[in-house]
């Protein structure tokens, strides 16, 4: 059915089949009854999906990865979906509408997305309100959900001023998320994957980590990191993870490689800049989990993104040595039903 469905809605620009398709659920949520259908339909619990992650405990490892839910506008839906934990944002201090359209590209023969949203978002104190409220509801239902808050610097800080965004960030939602993400790794922020040079990586989580051990009770605390990395730069994140006693890594982020693509080179090139996310990353991602597991030794947690679609490719992530996952380009291919039938499997 799902099929049927998204073939059509693949007829139309995603940006706009995104927000159409979202708010179509948020509208249905607000009846209590079809969203108790919603849920019934599409959540999948059992108590041996639980896990204790970074201090957190999940009530299942699949969790939506940041940049689908950018402005935390539908939290009670991805609730509905089954969803373990979401990853709102990524975060700015001021708002920004982002890169020019048309930004956002299906590649249908490869199962992949390319994109150069640029940090599209509210702002920070827009999006804590909405956070305040999610936090405010009678529900107890609500609570269930972890919330990670994914933060990032505006396109217009110069980098070696991107600590104080980080910290802005950091402060305004301390009290509202569950656990914290610094992305370093977006391919469409111009200069902003040089902040993931080991200096520059430093003066940004070691300030931020100062600030969380300040907290009475801090938060877990990670590092999102793009899978184009050498092994150098992994090793140099690994050191730096260790020496600022980071809660977890998240890995990986959009690639900005184009080898191996069914897709038309001319299409690809019409196409121009952006992250490629989805299938064909599945395997560099699973790679440097692999490698940071094996070099941490499986001390530093690691969530696992790029090109999960159905239970083996989670599994192979967890193999891989991860202990969370999260979907993204899957669940835009997959439906909603995505997170049940992962969660079934495993």
């Amino acid at each position: 059915m799902y099929k049927l469905i998204r073939d059509i809605l693949f007829c139309f620009p995603p940006e706009n089949v995104h927000y159409f398709s979202m708010n179509m659920l948020k509208m249905l949520c607000s009846n209590k009854a079809i969203k108790n259908l919603i849920s019934n339909q599409f959540q999948f619990q059992q108590t041996t999906l639980q896990k204790e992650v970074f201090g957190l405990q999940f009530k299942n490892p699949v969790g939506l990865g940041a940049g689908f839910d950018k402005n935390a506008l539908y939290l009670n839906e991805l609730n509905a979906l089954g969803f373990g934990f979401v990853e709102i944002g990524t975060v700015t201090p001021l708002a920004q509408n982002g890169n020019d359209r048309p930004r956002l590209f299906r590649l249908p023969k490869d199962k992949a997305l390319i994109n150069r949203m640029g940090f599209n978002n509210d702002g920070v104190h827009e999006i804590k309100k909405r956070l305040i409220h999610w936090r405010n509801q009678p529900s107890l239902q609500s609570n269930q959900l972890i919330i990670g808050g994914n933060i990032g610097k505006n396109k217009i800080t110069p980098n070696e001023n991107a600590w104080k965004d980080y910290e802005i960030c950091f402060n305004e939602l301390f009290e509202l998320v569950d656990y914290f993400v610094v992305n370093v790794s977006s391919p469409n922020t111009p200069g902003l994957r040089e902040l993931q040079e080991k200096d520059a990586l430093r003066k940004i989580l070691a300030h931020i980590q100062n600030q969380n051990q300040g907290k009475t009770m801090p938060k877990p605390l990670l590092l999102k990191i793009a899978p184009d990395l050498t092994q150098e730069q992994l090793d140099d994140i690994i050191d730096l993870g260790i020496e600022i006693k980071l809660d977890g890594l998240v890995a990986t982020n959009t690639t900005i490689d184009r080898q191996g693509l069914q897709t038309n080179a001319q299409k690809i090139q019409q196409i121009g800049a952006g992250g490629l996310s989805g299938k064909p990353v599945a395997l560099k991602s699973t790679q440097v989990v692999k490698y940071l597991a094996q070099q941490t030794q499986n001390q530093i947690p690691i969530i696992a993104s790029g090109g999960i679609f159905t239970a083996q490719d989670a599994k192979e992530k967890l193999q891989a040595g991860a202990s969370l996952i999260q979907v993204f380009t899957g669940f835009i291919y997959q439906g909603p039903s995505i997170v049940k039938n992962i969660c079934k499997e495993l």
